[in-house]
């Protein structure tokens, strides 16, 4: 393998990644600032009440967003083993 194949392999895998774990990073951000405008509106300082209503979110965001995430990781794995297949 040479250089840029290897740099096209490694941005390909950072752009699967990055698209994998953004439907639940977004949900998490925007649970979060949700209840942390709750938060300031109401005046009450619990740090644990933000999170169970995330890790509830992210939960059901993730089985809603399971079939996508699984599509492109299947999809990562073909490409490479397609490039390991061509021989490099």
């Amino acid at each position: 393998m040479t250089g840029p194949e290897v740099l096209d392999v490694a941005r390909d895998a950072i752009v699967t990644l990055v698209l994998v774990a953004s439907p639940l990073m977004l949900v998490g951000l925007a649970v979060g600032v949700a209840i942390s405008l709750i938060q300031a509106l109401t005046q009450i300082q619990e740090m644990t009440l933000v999170f169970v209503p995330k890790i509830l979110a992210i939960f059901v965001a993730m089985l809603i967003a399971l079939p996508f995430m699984g599509d492109a990781l299947q999809g990562q794995m073909a490409r490479i083993a397609a490039h390991i297949v061509s021989g490099g």
